[in-house]
């Protein structure tokens, strides 16, 4: 016995027009398609794995203390 159901019952209104059955059979395996091709693409994308690099660099340093001089000798 399979766990996937089968395919639900398709209802289509027809508002305007007399359509043959081939035609509203047409309109259902395309809509049916354009569905499963949408379906398909709505899935989220990973999230991006961090590099080597990423893992191993280290935190950047701090910023230059600027009151500080550029000779630094007042440390």
């Amino acid at each position: 016995m399979s766990d996937v159901d089968p395919a639900p019952d398709v209802a289509v209104d027809v508002r305007r027009g007399n359509p043959t059955e081939e035609e509203l059979a047409a309109l259902v395996a395309v809509v049916s398609e354009a569905f499963a091709e949408e379906s398909a693409a709505a899935t989220a994308p990973d999230a991006p794995r961090r590099s080597s690099w990423q893992l191993t660099a280290r935190g950047l340093r701090q910023p230059l203390a600027r009151e500080r001089g550029w000779s630094g000798a007042d440390r």
